[in-house]
C-alpha cells in the first residue's frame, strides 16, 4: 500500500492566529518503506518570521523571501500525495495548517480519515514514554546527528523509518541472527532488499533464493513442532 509520511514548519503555532506553513516535507512509502520518491518545498508565508519559529527550524524570511507562495505549488502537493494515507506525527498540528492553507486558495480540506497519527500510536504501544519524534528515534536506534534543526523533509524521512519501526520494524527482514553481523551473507541480503507489498507470484529465481536461506536456518521451529506432533 502507498502511504506518505508528512511534515511541515510553520511561523507559529496556530494559523488562526496568522500563522503559515514555510516548509512541507513528504516521503512516499510502499509497504511501509520508502521509495526514494519525495515532495520538498520551502514556502513564502507573506509575513514575518517570528524568532522564537525561527530558533526551531533555522528559516529566516529573507531565505523565505524568493520561495513560491502555496497556491503556486499546492497542485504538484496534491498531485503527489494523491489519495494516499497520510502519516503525521501529531497530526492535529500539520493537519490544520494544511487545510488552512487550502483554504484560502478555495481548495477542500484534507480528511482526517486518511491520517495514520504516529504519536496516539507511540504512546498506546510504550505508555508513559518520552513520545516525542527524537525520543522514539533514540528508542529505535535511528540516526539523528543531521537534525541540529527541526526540517520538513527530514523530519517526514525520520518518521518513516519511526512508522516501520512502530508498525513490525526490522522484524519484517527475517533478521533471524540478530547480533551475528558475521553470519550475514548475499542469500539474507537478497531477502532483505526485495520486502515490498505485491500481488504477484514469487518467480522461479525467488522461490529458489528461499529454499537456499531456510536451509541456513539451524533446527527451525516447524521441525520440532513436526517431531513432537
Amino acid at each position: 500500500m502507498r502511504e506518505i509520511a508528512f511534515d511541515t514548519e510553520t511561523t507559529g503555532l496556530d494559523p488562526k492566529s496568522g500563522h503559515r506553513i514555510v516548509e512541507i516535507g513528504c516521503v512516499e512509502m510502499i509497504g511501509r518503506v520508502r521509495t526514494g520518491k519525495h515532495f520538498h518545498t520551502y514556502l513564502n508565508p507573506e509575513r514575518d518570521m517570528p524568532p522564537e519559529a525561527e530558533r526551531i527550524h533555522g528559516l529566516s524570511s529573507t531565505f523565505l523571501s524568493d520561495k513560491p507562495v502555496f497556491k503556486l505549488v499546492a497542485p504538484e502537493l496534491l498531485a503527489f500525495i494523491g489519495d494516499a494515507p497520510l502519516v503525521i506525527h501529531n497530526a492535529g498540528f500539520d493537519m490544520k495548517f494544511i487545510n488552512h492553507e487550502l483554504g484560502l486558495t478555495g481548495r477542500s480540506a484534507l480528511g482526517f480519515e486518511r491520517v495514520v497519527d504516529t504519536l496516539p500510536m507511540a504512546r498506546g504501544k510504550y505508555p508513559g514514554q518520552p513520545a516525542s519524534l527524537d525520543a522514539l528515534c533514540r528508542r529505535f536506534g535511528i540516526d539523528l546527528s543531521a537534525r541540529d534543526k527541526h526540517g520538513a523533509l527530514l523530519d517526514a524521512e525520520l518518521l518513516a523509518e519511526v512508522y516501520l519501526e512502530l508498525t513490525g520494524g526490522r522484524q519484517t527482514f527475517l533478521d533471524l541472527a540478530a547480533g551475528k553481523k558475521e553470519e550475514t551473507n548475499e542469500i539474507t541480503q537478497a531477502v532483505k532488499a526485495d520486502i515490498v507489498c505485491r500481488a504477484f507470484p514469487a518467480s522461479t529465481e525467488e522461490k529458489g533464493r528461499h529454499k537456499a536461506f531456510l536451509k541456513q536456518l539451524k533446527e527451525p521451529l516447524w521441525e520440532k513442532l513436526a517431531e513432537e506432533a
